[in-house]
């Protein structure tokens, strides 16, 4: 009915604009008979007329077979009604083509709309860049024309890099983006599910009998331990070469018997430091050699060292005297500043270009260009407990004694090292805060772990808890975490890696030792269980007890989970037998008895 009413309605504005349109004429024709029929047209008109033609598009084939298409539609669509009418045929004048155009224009009021035949390429390529991959994919399955755009080597290789996919790379360092991000994304799944299942692998990195272990470092791939013996060990966990792995002391000292225990190392991608009881300080590069670049010496025992991760930027603290080391564009060494505080070095971080030490009560900010250190916090009565940084912020665990603990407690304060001032304060535990981690945080982010066994994890945003964990009766002494899962070491030797969004537990393992260092990445994790007593009974590598000695010597564990799961030893060495009928829980332990099966036993057996 209502296809009727409108046919109708058609048929009928089309006879008024006849009749009106052949009364102009008439008009004109009797006052004016001389002039041409063009010439009585409004300048509108041509406007519009010219626009139907085509004479403004460079396009102007395309456009007449769209036109036809059009036209043959329409027809189609009014034969019927003109077939019923019967009215006489007569010339169509062009008056008349801006009539059946409006009409055609009123047919595709339902169309579905689509990119007009003169956009660009390169403009339909920057609207599909704001588009995800999934409505990527719904608008591939549109039409041809759709599916070249949202395949397009430059769109997927822009979506890699927001993922967070191949950094550094080019467009034409891979012949299909689009199958890169779904190898990278499969590939980040498995180490996922292997990280939760616990598979993978696990090295010892183990070194002679006889040697304590002191310190680790670990960055990226490199491993380095220093021992009491002296010695120093650097590890390439994506290389192994064992041959590389003993870094020599400087000549200076290589004569000294006994030679002094090394009390901190520090390692980035470009150097290892080490630094001894006497004050020697000892510097080699992860690429040329076994030899020290630089080597020199501070009186006194060195109480803290710092090391940039972006660059070798050195940060020393003995007693009450700081410097900082750099090399220059040429290689060579130089001391960037020195300074002496009221109170000895405790806590250091580095940042570049600052770096926060922490001196008792007082945090300052020593800067290559300043003179002086500025101070940065300080409250008399409170000690700082725990000290980490980022490249805009700063978290100190304050202690809070007397009258300040009716204020809620221990608590962390996060300053901004560009203006100085204090943002937020979290946490009012009644323990010590004993660890800090905000420069490896998810954004917004900052775990911490304290002596009354918990591990918490704040939104900085807000100042509120996002989650608490139980983890470790002896207190907490290392933290990391990123967007889906918390690592944390205790003292009382546990390693414990946790789910955050549920705050379950999915695995831990066990050594003697406590937690000194911890350090994880996509799909590696560092762990070192330092002894605290470096000189134990049986510890000498010429007493004979050598099982004692194993006992008090420390170990560090590397996991690797990106191991394939189909691999004979992708089974960490928990529990290994050779009865594999059952597994135990998602340990992937073979439970069994060895005596299970005897060589040689009667069959009856």
């Amino acid at each position: 009915m209502a296809e009727d009413e409108l046919l109708a309605f058609r048929e009928h504005w089309k006879q008024e604009l006849t009749i009106k349109n052949e009364a102009h004429s008439n008009r004109n024709v009797t006052l004016q008979p001389t002039k041409i029929q063009n010439e009585d047209q409004p300048e509108y008109v041509s406007i519009a007329e010219g626009l139907l033609d085509g004479r403004t598009s460079p396009l102007l084939e395309r456009i007449q077979e769209e036109r036809t298409r059009r036209k043959r539609q329409y027809h189609s669509l009014t034969s019927a009604c003109n077939t019923s009418q019967k009215q006489p045929q007569r010339k169509i004048n062009k008056g008349d083509k801006l009539v059946d155009q409006f009409i055609q224009d009123l047919n595709e009021t339902n169309d579905i709309p689509f990119f007009d035949i003169e956009l660009p390429y390169e403009l339909a390529l920057k609207i599909f860049q704001y588009l995800s991959r999934t409505e990527l994919g719904r608008c591939a399955q549109v039409s041809k024309a759709w599916g070249v755009l949202a395949e397009d080597e430059v769109l997927w290789f822009r979506m890699c890099q927001t993922e967070g996919y191949q950094h550094g790379a080019s467009v034409s360092d891979s012949p299909c983006w689009k199958s890169m991000l779904r190898d990278c994304r499969n590939s980040e799944n498995t180490v996922r599910s292997n990280w939760k299942n616990r598979v993978g692998s696990i090295s010892q990195l183990q070194y002679e009998l006889g040697k304590v272990l002191c310190d680790v470092s670990s960055c990226d791939s490199y491993v380095v331990a220093g021992y009491t013996s002296g010695d120093v060990r650097l590890w390439d966990t994506l290389h192994w070469d064992s041959a590389a792995s003993f870094l020599k002391p400087s000549p200076l000292t290589a004569d000294v018997t006994p030679r002094p225990h090394v009390s901190h190392i520090r390692v980035n991608n470009t150097v290892a430091v080490a630094a001894y009881d006497d004050g020697c300080v000892d510097v080699w590069s992860t690429e040329t050699g076994q030899e020290p670049v630089h080597h020199f010496q501070i009186p006194g025992r060195v109480h803290a060292l710092a090391l940039s991760l972006e660059s070798p930027t050195l940060a020393t603290a003995a007693g009450l005297d700081v410097r900082l080391d750099q090399p220059d564009e040429r290689g060579y060494w130089r001391t960037l500043c020195q300074a002496t505080l009221p109170k000895p070095v405790s806590l250091p971080w580095d940042s570049v270009p600052l770096v926060a030490l922490s001196a008792g009560e007082t945090v300052f900010l020593l800067a290559p260009e300043d003179l002086e250190p500025r101070v940065l916090h300080t409250v008399y009565g409170h000690p700082i407990t725990c000290l980490d940084a980022s490249a805009s912020h700063a978290a100190l665990g304050v202690k809070s004694c007397g009258w300040a603990m009716n204020d809620g407690g221990n608590k962390i304060h996060v300053y901004s090292l560009e203006t100085g001032q204090s943002e937020i304060s979290v946490g009012n535990s009644a323990g010590d805060f004993s660890c800090v981690n905000l420069r490896d945080s998810p954004p917004h982010m900052l775990i911490c772990g304290n002596k009354d066994r918990r591990v918490r994890v704040f939104d900085l945003r807000t100042g509120s808890s996002v989650t608490s964990l139980y983890a470790h009766h002896m207190g907490v002494t290392s933290v990391q975490a990123d967007d889906w899962k918390i690592v944390s070491g205790g003292g009382e030797g546990l390693v414990c890696v946790w789910e955050m969004r549920m705050g379950a537990k999915l695995w831990e393992m066990h050594n003697r030792h406590p937690v000194r260092h911890l350090r994880f990445n996509t799909s590696t994790l560092v762990t070192a269980n330092i002894p605290d007593e470096k000189s134990p009974r049986g510890a000498c590598i010429t007493d004979d007890d050598l099982t004692a000695h194993r006992r008090h010597r420390g170990v560090i564990c590397h996991y690797d989970f990106s191991e394939d799961s189909t691999s004979q030893d992708h089974v960490l060495p928990i529990c290994r037998s050779n009865y594999v009928e059952s597994s135990g829980y998602n340990y992937n332990i073979g439970l069994a008895v060895p005596y299970d099966i005897l060589s040689g036993s009667h069959p009856s057996h």
